[in-house]
């Protein structure tokens, strides 16, 4: 829960808010928030600024209907800014564009955004969700399906059929990321072995030979 006491405005009152897609965690643009448009973003759900140059407060997308769907509102350490999660509804900036910076809001952490899908998708009726109908058979069925699919990308690994083997890797991938969630682990929890070992590896090696292993 954010203390909205514990922040620190500037002279006029105003705290920098850094604008980020929650789903994958591109950010979109960067305005200004005082005291009052972060309750009212918290109390409606939908991102409000402070406009310096109207000298306002405004909801993004009340014009367009682009809004920012609040997720998430967080300080950082020093409490003089604000990282803000959201859901966009459009494209972000004024220009037309994904971003303020002209990026694409497409995601190289779409691996994070299907996981989160996915955990969603776990509590679904089993009737019309295959991942929920998949991990109400139990976990000795979910391993199965990894198995089978992970055999099946190393039978397309040996022919040359771009397409079969890319979509044998994704289903191998769809399945591995179910078989995370059911036994209760994360994305992150692998990346956090990854990165250990990484360190470890790092440290009792040097660079050239690490990166020759």
């Amino acid at each position: 829960m954010l203390d909205i006491s514990c922040l620190k405005f500037d002279a006029a009152g105003l705290i920098p808010a850094i604008i980020q897609d929650v789903d994958t965690r591109v950010v979109l643009m960067q305005g200004y928030m005082n005291d009052a448009s972060i309750k009212l973003s918290l109390e409606t759900g939908k991102v409000c600024f402070f406009s310096r140059s109207r000298q306002c407060l405004w909801t993004k997308g009340e014009e367009s209907g682009h809004f920012l769907y609040l997720k998430e509102m967080v300080a950082d350490c020093d409490g003089d800014s604000l990282l803000v999660k959201v859901k966009p509804v459009g494209p972000t900036c004024h220009t037309g564009e994904d971003t303020c910076w002209g990026e694409k809001n497409c995601s190289g952490d779409f691996l994070f955004y299907l996981e989160r899908h996915l955990q969603k998708r776990k509590n679904d009726s089993p009737e019309v969700s295959y991942t929920a109908r998949l991990i109400a058979k139990g976990i000795n069925k979910v391993a199965q399906k990894v198995g089978e699919e992970a055999v099946e990308l190393v039978i397309e690994a040996k022919d040359d059929n771009p397409e079969l083997f890319l979509n044998e890797a994704a289903d191998l991938m769809y399945h591995y990321l179910v078989l995370l969630i059911a036994k209760g682990y994360a994305l992150e929890d692998v990346m956090g072995v990854l990165k250990q070992r990484h360190r470890c590896n790092s440290e009792s090696l040097n660079g050239d030979a690490y990166l020759k292993r």
